[in-house]
């Protein structure tokens, strides 16, 4: 009996030691980072034997950099000056190194970085965090593309209750920018918490939203494919093959018949919209141009429309005018662009909105601050989802 019980106790240890492995997250009492009330943030980090250490965030003061000083206790902070409501990504740049906030659990993946996150509340943030409300469903499905030969996944939000009835719904088709995937809008621009939100005040009808990977080359984001550890991001890779040569654009209706047959949707032009950022945006103008009876709602965020080294003679982007045309004669409720205008896109969206002014095509152009940036595509879903399927 004594030797059992100490063979318990000895897996017992072991067990233990196993899971205590990763539970040494935080340093001490460093708090990083911190939202104070006058809505200026602090940083710090426990870094010692650093010559140098700065912030690098997406804030729009300072560009987003602060140097950071050191403590005698080896702590270095730097507060910025008051920001507005937003999400906000940073890193630290540690002589020369840059990584991410030991002390801050929260992380954002863009294309193929990591970045530490936190909000600071009293305005648009608001929208972008768990409140309690109802919350809708996230589904993780998968399609077979004839056109690209495999089976292709996407993200589908259902709104609260979807599971409890037997009601049919709108769709939205949200499309991520280069370099991103099926995730962008779920991770960076937290489409599910906005939906959630605008829904519980009514500001939104409660609808479908349907995350395609936009990357004809890819079947899915990072390490949901065949690829494995060996997939390379776009962004710096094959980019050219997946982008600008029209295959999405024209594939898209496998997308819609897909959701059509396998979620209670109502399927037909005044219940569709289709919108994007950057790529997303570029796709969404030519996916509306050459399937003019299949969305009333268009969404064109910070669209990527610079034609210039574009062969606009593939089937997808040939014959323009007479496109937008038939889609001005087949009628729709909302075309939408917005755009900042520190975007380096900005002269090309107005002069897409001088083509629309030609061919007598009615729109709403929003102009923002900012360049071409994450906190204005949430902005745009803010202002353009609460219009849809009136």
């Amino acid at each position: 009996m004594r030797h059992l019980l100490i063979f318990i106790l000895m897996l017992a240890a072991a067990w233990t030691a196993n899971a205590q492995q990763n539970i040494t997250f935080r340093e001490g009492n460093v708090v990083s980072p911190e939202v104070n009330p006058d809505h200026s943030v602090t940083f710090r980090l426990n870094a010692p034997k650093a010559k140098t250490v700065k912030v690098i965030g997406d804030w729009k003061v300072a560009d987003g950099t602060g140097v950071m000083k050191k403590g005698a206790d080896g702590i270095w902070s730097y507060t910025t000056p008051t920001l507005e409501s937003e999400m906000y990504t940073y890193r630290f740049d540690i002589d020369g190194v840059v990584t991410i906030d030991p002390t801050n659990v929260f992380t954002k993946r863009d294309v193929g970085n990591v970045f530490s996150t936190f909000f600071v509340n009293g305005g648009n943030a608001d929208y972008y965090q768990v409140r309690d409300v109802p919350h809708g469903t996230l589904r993780t499905q998968w399609y077979h593309s004839e056109e690209t030969g495999t089976d292709r996944r996407l993200l589908v939000y259902t709104p609260p209750f979807y599971e409890k009835s037997d009601r049919a719904y709108p769709v939205l088709y949200l499309l991520h920018g280069s370099g991103g995937d099926e995730n962008a809008w779920l991770e960076l621009g937290n489409i599910n918490r906005i939906l959630d939100n605008l829904i519980a005040e009514g500001k939104a009808q409660p609808m479908i939203v349907v995350m395609p990977n936009g990357n004809i080359t890819k079947q899915a984001a990072p390490g949901e494919t065949a690829e494995n550890l060996a997939y390379k991001p776009l962004m710096t890779n094959d980019i050219e093959d997946s982008y600008k040569n029209g295959r999405y654009e024209l594939a898209f209706p496998e997308i819609v018949n897909y959701i059509d047959a396998s979620f209670r949707t109502l399927p037909d032009k005044a219940h569709r919209s289709v919108a994007g950022l950057s790529m997303g945006g570029m796709n969404t103008l030519f996916i509306s141009a050459n399937y003019p009876a299949m969305f009333d709602y268009i969404g064109l965020f910070s669209a990527g429309i610079n034609f210039n080294g574009i062969n606009m003679d593939v089937p997808a982007y040939r014959q323009m005018d007479d496109k937008l045309s038939a889609l001005k004669e087949a009628g729709y409720k909302l075309y939408w662009m917005g755009c900042g205008h520190a975007d380096g896109f900005f002269p090309y969206n107005k002069e897409h909105a001088e083509r629309l002014d030609r061919l007598g095509m009615k729109y709403t152009f929003h102009e923002s601050e900012h360049g071409h940036v994450w906190s204005n595509w949430r902005q745009y879903a803010l202002l353009f989802i609460p219009q849809l399927f009136k």
